[in-house]
């Protein structure tokens, strides 16, 4: 699920980035601004990205609405390291690499700071750390990349290490017991009900393995992976979202089956403009993909 959960992540961020270039702004707070001026004066923007689908009965794209922040917190990173490994290393260096300007930001914490949890390329995407007292200076340095942090004192003692800066800032943070974390909690969910969002957690589909950046090798046994070849070469559209539309799976999925027709050769890699190019014929007329499925 967290594996699912950091793919969806990505996915969401290039989304939002091709909006903000849609709308000609660098960051979500441009982006938003943009969004509720055009709300306020009752000309609200269309949705730069949406297709027509077959399947809905959409006539026109749809308003765009102001996009929430997200955080993403990874909590014990070193037993995801273990059980995933490579693949979620690329996706949180991805997110870490792009994912502030989009509105989406990342927290990680592990209680085994070792080299090969905490790894180079992560440690050169994260700018901000912290470090509560550790067993050795090997670890401090893991963390911080100098010495200091096995001197702490413990119960909340740490180091924080601001972004831009290579001087750590010794400070103290406040105890919570569990009374609080539920008065906490409480409170939040009195604010409004929770809007979840299921492909998050989308689970593969079996056989498919972990899923990470690069196409997965046995995405064509998913049932519906023929159907979406139909699709794309009948329509000559090769867009994630066009297959998650058309048949009405999620984004993880389609992506997956996207990512495989072009590992197999029916569609090209994503070329300069952000498209792919169909490569495959057409389907023949008794396989074509009618309105009903």
């Amino acid at each position: 699920d967290a594996a699912n959960a950091l793919r969806w992540a990505v996915g969401e961020m290039e989304r939002r980035y091709k909006l903000m270039s849609a709308l000609g702004v660098r960051n979500m707070v441009g982006y938003n601004r943009k969004v509720k001026d055009a709300l306020d004066k009752g000309e609200p923007i269309k949705d730069p990205l949406w297709m027509p689908n077959d399947l809905v009965a959409e006539d026109e794209a749809p308003d765009l609405q102001i996009l929430p922040y997200i955080v993403i917190v990874v909590d014990e990173f070193a037993d995801m390291m273990m059980v995933v490994g490579k693949k979620v290393e690329e996706l949180i260096a991805r997110l870490a690499q792009k994912a502030r300007a989009a509105g989406l930001h990342l927290i990680l914490a592990t209680q085994r700071p070792s080299v090969d949890v905490i790894t180079g390329l992560i440690k050169a995407n994260i700018p901000c750390r912290i470090a509560f007292q550790v067993s050795s200076k090997i670890d401090s340095r893991t963390i911080l990349d100098q010495m200091g942090a096995e001197q702490l004192l413990g119960h909340g003692d740490m180091l924080f290490l601001p972004g831009g800066t290579s001087v750590p800032v010794r400070i103290h943070g406040a105890f919570v017991d569990d009374h609080e974390v539920h008065q906490v909690a409480r409170f939040l969910r009195e604010q409004g009900k929770p809007d979840y969002i299921d492909e998050i957690l989308e689970e593969a589909e079996p056989g498919e393995g972990i899923p990470g950046l690069e196409p997965l090798e046995d995405a064509e046994a998913d049932p519906l992976y023929d159907q979406a070849v139909a699709v794309v070469t009948e329509s000559r559209k090769a867009s994630i979202s066009y297959v998650q539309r058309r048949l009405k799976v999620g984004y993880n999925r389609s992506a997956r089956m996207v990512e495989q027709m072009e590992a197999a050769g029916v569609v090209s890699a994503v070329q300069g403009n952000g498209q792919r190019e169909v490569l495959a014929p057409p389907p023949p007329p008794e396989s074509s993909i009618n309105s009903g499925g």
